[in-house]
């Protein structure tokens, strides 16, 4: 038969540990809620910063003119411009209707990617520029960037082939050639979702063509 003294001793040597247990185990939970306070504070702080940050970027880039579809008056404003702006989309249009299918997207996206300069220049009034840049097939987009032309989208070959194509497929483009972010805290329209974005690609290839040229 089982000593009553040795059982009461074991039972308070249990206690005793299981005591010290959750002891140990309150001070570890204590100290790794104190770690997360400071963590969360130094992650207020660095949050804190990089919207201070973004938002003198911001009145930057309002300050040259972001955030608006511009129409440059002259060949020299346009070097002014991609010397001024690290990321500059230059559209060389005539006054035909795949051009103003063109301007109707990128009236959007320079509202939604103020990280990046949208202007346009009208070509045949622009005989240096265009002839400097191969221009030859209206509309073209000069993708510009740090001053220097890095890329160009033809008409509307990549682009579906037709203007029934949509903003997202031309946004998808741009940022292709990081000329823009297409995700981030510069994008007004980082929330959409990638399944929005396809279905509107297989949306635009059923829309009817028109001659870009």
């Amino acid at each position: 038969m089982e000593n009553p003294q040795v059982k009461e001793i074991l039972e308070k040597q249990v206690l005793t540990v299981a005591k010290a247990v959750e002891d140990k185990l309150d001070d570890e939970i204590a100290a790794l809620g104190r770690l997360d306070t400071d963590d969360l504070e130094v992650l207020r702080e660095r949050r804190l910063q990089q919207m201070k940050k973004m938002a003198e970027k911001r009145s930057h880039w309002i300050a040259l003119g972001h955030g608006d579809y511009y129409e440059i008056p002259n060949e020299k404003e346009f070097f002014s411009i991609v010397k001024a702006s690290e990321r500059v989309v230059c559209h060389f249009y005539r006054d035909n209707w795949p051009c103003k299918v063109m301007d109707k997207h990128l009236s959007i996206l320079a509202k939604q990617h103020i990280e990046t300069r949208f202007v346009k220049i009208h070509a045949e009034k622009s005989p240096y520029l265009a002839e400097k840049l191969r221009i030859v097939v209206l509309p073209t987009l000069a993708l510009i960037k740090n001053a220097k032309v890095d890329d160009y989208v033809v008409g509307f070959d990549e682009l579906g082939g037709t203007d029934g194509f949509s903003t997202e497929e031309l946004e998808e483009r741009l940022a292709k050639a990081q000329v823009i972010k297409f995700e981030g805290e510069s994008s007004l329209n980082s929330s959409r979702s990638r399944g929005q974005t396809k279905r509107s690609v297989r949306q635009s290839s059923n829309a009817d063509s028109s001659d870009s040229e």
